[in-house]
């Protein structure tokens, strides 16, 4: 029962609020970077929820490792490789996302490079090379798929906290990210109201990748979980949720959006 007051009468009515499922049932999802990681995390999700996905990057071997793990959950798949750097092979991914799964409905862009170098010593080739990939291959991932996609589509970048806070000897990194959240924000308004836009900046979370950096006991594990109000680093699957959210149409009014998933440790105190 909700209360309406019009011209100093009050009037009581009956309003009915439903949602759309948060869920990616039935979608048909494309995962650069897929097949490792955060990435491969978000693609293996989206199958346990009834999606059907291709999970990509450049190695053969981890595609088809991961496409296995899509099949094991239900999911059509394909195996396909995949370089961000190349428009070429991006656009043959979106061919055999059309022909395989019949159309594209999300992209997610989890495709990452790095170097830890100081500013002052990053060299041209490393910083080209990590904003070719983490930054100029969002680009190109959205020119690619966008014109592609079914209306009502979902495109989810993926940030970093790197983006926005100050960390050590990750200047072409921390760049490309924050370039990623100013682009995705410019996508929003163009690709709108046939596409949506968003992009989610993960917290630390342990992957097999990162598994001894962060082992509980070391002295960065200890500094991480010390700052974090929730006490520690992130479990991959913790992920999942929020891009489900924000591919599903739960989220059909939501686009520009940076979601921090992170155990709030960008707002946290030094």
């Amino acid at each position: 029962m909700e209360t309406l007051i019009i011209q100093d009468k009050v009037v009581l009515y009956m309003q009915e609020y439903s949602h759309a499922p948060v869920s990616v049932a039935g979608k048909r999802a494309i995962v650069i970077g897929g097949t490792s990681g955060l990435g491969q995390a978000i693609a293996v999700g989206f199958a346990a929820d009834d999606a059907d996905v291709i999970a990509t990057s450049r190695g053969q071997a981890a595609v088809e490792d991961t496409a296995a793990l899509l099949e094991d959950r239900g999911a059509t798949t394909a195996r396909v490789t995949c370089d961000v750097t190349d428009r070429e092979s991006l656009e043959n991914v979106r061919d055999v996302a059309e022909d395989e799964l019949g159309g594209i409905d999300i992209v997610v862009a989890s495709q990452g490079a790095i170097s830890r170098e100081t500013v002052t010593g990053i060299e041209d080739d490393d910083w080209e090379f990590v904003t070719d990939v983490a930054l100029d291959g969002v680009r190109r991932v959205t020119q690619v798929f966008a014109p592609a996609m079914d209306d009502g589509g979902s495109i989810i970048n993926i940030s970093s906290l790197a983006a926005r806070l100050s960390m050590e000897n990750l200047p072409a990194y921390s760049a490309a990210k924050g370039g990623v959240e100013a682009f995705t924000r410019a996508s929003a308004k163009e690709l709108s109201p046939q596409i949506r836009v968003n992009a989610i900046a993960p917290g630390f979370f342990i992957t097999p990748q990162n598994a001894d950096t962060y082992a509980e006991g070391t002295e960065k594990r200890g500094r991480i979980d010390e700052r974090t109000p929730l006490g520690r680093v992130g479990e991959r699957e913790e992920l999942i949720g929020a891009a489900i959210y924000l591919s599903s149409d739960a989220a059909s009014f939501v686009t520009g959006e940076v979601l921090t998933v992170d155990g709030g440790f960008a707002d946290s105190a030094f």
